[in-house]
């Protein structure tokens, strides 16, 4: 079977091994064949479970021509973000930490994917802990970019989107804490979707931040998304912030089209709060006309500015992620990539005030959205901006200087799809943001696979296979703490030894330069609130 079949989407795909003119075993053959021959440039695998892979799918073509067919994902090869505890294959989260990890279990979304009969391919690369990246200091390389491997995929679900949309994969899923599915979906070309948090479960997952964690399918087609996501979502006691709903239809919905619907756009996130470039911010308006042709009624609206969420993720996101790692961040720092560290290390800094408040913050923000859910069926703004910039011009502290344009809606929870809406004047992707009502994934859907239809931009792949790595020096590390004060120095010292840590030179200059960004941080959560704002995770019997 050829390269073609790798390009199929898992609903094309279905559609012929349901009717029995496709094998799945010399499907998974055939992206096997590809993984072999492109997982080298692209390294989008950390495990590939090919013996596995084949056992499944062999067995699934002996339950469909036995007349016991599950569904759309019966016999489709997939992959996870190593981040997915499966038993008996390891789950590393991409880190020296966890190298030898090998889960007795599988989480919630292996096991719901195996009672589908989807066949796992592996393991996909991804920052370490869904977190730092992209990183050249760990066991594994960083995923490249199918469109362009000297460039950046977008993480943390690295790997999952290069494997996407380079054809080593039909479907995957990843995590989304601020942007993890949507920020490589939109520089590789392919549909994420962050769905309503709560809907899938976590259990089984590696957490980054609990309270804004979110699992998510990534595939070439909103239709692919929402037949992954069908046979993953819903109740699970295991987890405790699943949520127990009856689960819609998802793909009965997609051909619905959009006319009459009333879309808010938030055009002041990549206009006037985090301007994007020429070429991003004209894919977006073109996607927006696309939208009103099919008739759609747009009208601006309006959110907080774009800082205000990220301050509250990232006080919220980075603290919980610190008290996670907190042991091994004491003990054993070296072995953490340095992106991470330089992420996770500046956690230290933020003290219970500013989390609670944070939180309190997050409640308003979250009573906010009413009016806009009353007013829009859906809301768009831009997607993570590309075009994808280069590996070797990555730096950490970019992190902490400046807002995220995905970041709103995990502090909001509501659906967010991430989808191609163009490419630039060098053919990399560009994307647009579909963000919908909590537990509304239907509309959010349907909006994606209309302008889809419409736009045809999800049927672009990458060029030529890339025949060799290129060479890509790993970014220099500039951290020295320069402009930190030696008074901001020493309060820096105290408060990383009353966390329990021990740093180096190195590491001690890395939370130095992000600590002034850390600290601004803080002093703009110090908001006065009256006293019955409660936080936002408060406990329901």
């Amino acid at each position: 079977m050829s390269d073609d079949a790798c390009a199929l989407t898992i609903a094309e795909a279905a559609r012929l091994i349901g009717s029995r003119r496709m094998s799945p075993l010399e499907l998974t053959q055939a992206i096997l064949g590809r993984i072999e021959r492109l997982n080298p440039v692209l390294a989008a695998y950390v495990t590939v479970a090919a013996e596995r892979a084949l056992e499944g799918a062999r067995a699934a073509e002996a339950e469909i021509v036995a007349g016991r067919h599950r569904g759309p994902l019966h016999g489709v090869p997939v992959g996870l973000k190593d981040v997915f505890e499966t038993a008996g294959l390891a789950t590393t989260a991409h880190s020296r930490i966890l190298i030898d990890h090998v889960p007795k279990r599988d989480s919630a979304v292996a096991a719901a994917l195996a009672r589908a009969g989807a066949v796992l391919l592996g393991k996909h690369a991804c920052h370490e802990f869904a977190h730092g990246g992209p990183s050249f200091d760990l066991p594994w390389p960083p995923a490249r970019n199918p469109w362009d491997p000297a460039r950046f995929t977008g993480g943390s679900s690295s790997g999952s989107a290069a494997a996407v949309a380079g054809g080593l994969t039909l479907g995957a899923f990843g995590t989304d804490t601020g942007g993890s599915v949507r920020n490589p979906a939109a520089l590789c070309g392919i549909a994420g979707l962050k769905p309503t948090y709560g809907l899938i479960s976590r259990r089984g997952v590696i957490p980054n931040a609990f309270t804004l964690d979110h699992c998510g399918p990534m595939a070439r087609t909103t239709e692919d998304c929402a037949i992954l996501l069908q046979a993953v979502a819903g109740h699970d006691a295991g987890d405790p912030t699943s949520v127990a709903r009856a689960v819609p239809d998802y793909a009965a919905a997609l051909g619905r089209g959009v006319k009459g619907l009333r879309i808010g756009v938030i055009r002041h996130f990549w206009e006037n709060d985090l301007p994007a470039g020429d070429e991003a911010g004209r894919a977006v308006k073109e996607a927006l006309g696309v939208l009103a042709g099919l008739g759609a009624t747009l009208a601006d609206a309006r959110m907080r500015p774009l800082q205000d969420y990220y301050d509250v993720k990232i006080t919220i996101a980075e603290s919980e992620l610190f008290a996670i790692h907190q042991k091994t961040l004491g003990s054993r720092p070296a072995d953490y990539g340095a992106d991470f560290l330089a992420r996770a290390l500046p956690a230290c800094l933020f003290n219970a005030y500013e989390y609670v408040q944070a939180q309190r913050l997050r409640r308003i923000m979250l009573a906010e959205m009413e009016r806009l859910y009353e007013s829009f069926d859906v809301l768009v703004t831009a997607g993570y901006y590309g075009p994808a910039p280069r590996l070797d011009g990555h730096r950490s502290i970019g992190f902490w200087q400046k807002p995220s344009i995905t970041t709103p809606f995990n502090v909001t929870g509501g659906p967010a799809l991430s989808l191609c809406c163009g490419f630039s004047g060098d053919g990399l992707p560009l994307a647009l943001q579909v963000i919908g009502r909590p537990f509304d994934e239907e509309t959010v859907l349907r909006v994606g696979h209309a302008f889809e239809r419409e736009s045809g931009w999800h049927e672009m792949r990458p060029g030529a296979d890339p025949q060799s790595v290129p060479v890509v020096s790993p970014p220099a590390d500039n951290a020295a703490g320069a402009g930190v004060d030696a008074a901001t120095q020493t309060m820096v010292e105290a408060l990383a030894r009353r966390a329990g840590l021990a740093l180096d030179e190195q590491q001690f200059a890395v939370l130095c330069e992000a600590a002034p960004y850390a600290f601004a941080m803080g002093r703009r959560l110090r908001q006065d609130l009256p006293w019955d704002v409660e936080m936002a995770n408060v406990f329901r019997a």
